[in-house]
């Protein structure tokens, strides 16, 4: 086999390779080196344009797949199967969100705070969700107080939700304030999110009953983490002395606890109430009776009430027995309420700044009085024959008096003076009279002096237990150094131990006089 030699003229030097026969020319790499004594430099150029002849030769052998897939999607940036690039599909998506926006737009909602959030790719789903919403009560102007809640689908949010707490028994007519309150519930997870925490709420013993009504009052209870605020505000509560089987009445009544931070609003709210003179059992007591106590802004009305009480000569040495008497005192607008009975008692009875203070510190509640009720009463006493000197000492004595039921005290003024035959100086010394039950206590007691002959104050007959009266009925005489002192509010009455029934039924009350 002979071989051949060409040359290639390269302007710098001339190359000579050999011409090899078309039967090895498939296998150029078994040249023997050693025998043709080709340089190095020269075999690695043979196996360039050795792999340039098969690149060639491949190309031509095979379809042009780039032109094929040219003339089969009819655009220079389609694959072969015709998928749209990444910029088109970012730009219909642009559209379509646009497209969303406006209509939002034409129905007065503002879609600025939706930019990021996933939404319908049509109109059309965007105006279930909107008429969805409609017919559950929002308007559109809740819709722009929070309007990520078009970002919940109908089918996979907002439905599962609302269902879920009907099931619970929250009733549908409140769903609209409900969702007002708090529409992040629709973004939640019935699973995850919403049924953990409503079996936290059963293990602070709140009745399944009960559960649909913590949640009317107050649903941001379902966003909270139950490690966290909800668990340290119900330990802290415990530890203080709330008794564990009335947390969940306390919880019923109140379940906007679960929300408070116990460092920034229980704790100093107890402590305060302890400054005035209150003990902490007995703080704790008040919060089992009244626990809407812990809402009151400490700074805001709390330190406030108290000045004010003190500006209208409360003394300061009787701020805890009026705070512990009615601890509502301290949430109201007071400084006004204050003012106006003040001035209507002056203007009725002639009552002195000093002598109100007085009748603050024996009847708190007296700030709540209305004023057509608070009328009748003086004008009741002063139809029964008293002066207005009398009046004023009768109210300063007994602020009771106020608030009493009129038909009773009309009850027991007629068997005072057609049965008793007492005079009305009995009354002016000893107003709290009219405090006693007519039936229970006055008529059967006044029976027994009658019957032994004996003359004696209203106080002495009245003012002491059914016990200590029997034993008065044995006296031969009157002693008038056992007389009772006139019932005050007795700090300690408060820190007794609850009954043992006293945790179960909780319903919501009004104390305020009408």
């Amino acid at each position: 086999m002979k071989l051949g030699y060409n040359a290639i003229t390269i302007p710098s030097f001339l190359l000579v390779y050999p011409e090899l026969p078309a039967i090895i020319s498939c296998k150029p790499l078994k040249i023997c080196n050693p025998i043709l004594g080709i340089p190095r430099s020269h075999e690695k150029f043979i196996g360039l344009v050795t792999k340039s002849q098969y690149s060639t030769a491949e190309r031509a052998s095979k379809p042009d797949a780039i032109s094929l897939g040219r003339k089969r999607g009819g655009s220079s940036s389609s694959s072969l199967y015709s998928r749209p690039s990444l910029l088109e599909m970012k730009n219909e998506r642009i559209e379509n969100r646009t497209r969303v926006y406006e209509f939002l737009r034409g129905l007065g909602i503002v879609p600025d705070e939706l930019d990021g959030l996933e939404l319908p790719v049509t109109v059309e789903v965007m105006r279930e969700r909107v008429d969805f919403l409609h017919n559950l009560g929002l308007t559109i102007e809740d819709i722009n107080n929070y309007p990520l809640v078009l970002g919940c689908s109908v089918k996979k949010n907002m439905i599962p939700v609302l269902d879920y707490l009907g099931k619970l028994g929250v009733r549908k007519s409140t769903f609209t304030d409900f969702l007002r309150r708090y529409p992040q519930v629709l973004h939640a997870s019935v699973v995850v999110d919403l049924a953990p925490v409503v079996k936290y709420l059963q293990g602070m013993d709140i009745k399944p009953n009960d559960i649909p009504r913590v949640l009317e009052r107050y649903p941001e209870v379902l966003g909270f983490k139950l490690e966290g605020t909800m668990s340290t505000s119900v330990a802290y509560l415990v530890g203080i002395g709330v008794a564990r089987r009335e947390i969940g009445g306390v919880l019923t009544r109140y379940p906007e606890i679960l929300g408070m931070r116990v460092g920034r609003v229980i704790k100093p709210f107890v402590e305060y109430l302890e400054t005035l003179g209150i003990p902490r059992l007995a703080v704790a007591r008040l919060i089992e009776r009244r626990p809407q106590i812990l809402g009151f802004e400490l700074k805001e009305r709390v330190k406030p009430n108290v000045e004010s009480l003190l500006e209208f000569h409360v003394r300061e040495a009787s701020l805890a027995s009026v705070v512990a008497q009615y601890p509502e005192i301290l949430g109201l607008d007071l400084r006004a309420k204050l003012h106006s009975q003040q001035s209507l008692l002056k203007s009725r009875i002639d009552l002195d700044p000093e002598e109100f203070g007085g009748v603050v510190e024996k009847m708190p509640q007296v700030v709540s009085l209305s004023k057509t009720p608070l009328i009748k009463h003086v004008d009741f006493l002063k139809n029964c024959g008293f002066s207005s000197q009398h009046l004023r000492k009768m109210i300063v004595g007994c602020p009771q008096l106020l608030a009493l039921n009129l038909d009773i005290m009309k009850l027991g003024f007629d068997f005072f003076q057609t049965e008793m035959g007492r005079p009305l100086d009995d009354l002016v010394d000893f107003p709290a009279f009219f405090t006693y039950g007519l039936e229970s206590t006055i008529k059967p007691r006044h029976k027994r002096v009658k019957k032994r002959g004996l003359k004696c104050s209203l106080a002495w007959m009245l003012n002491c237990s059914d016990e200590k009266f029997k034993q008065r009925m044995d006296y031969d005489t009157i002693d008038l150094e056992e007389m009772d002192p006139e019932p005050s509010f007795d700090m300690n009455t408060l820190m007794e131990p609850r009954s043992d029934d006293s945790g179960s039924d909780y319903e919501d009350s009004d104390d305020d006089y009408a």
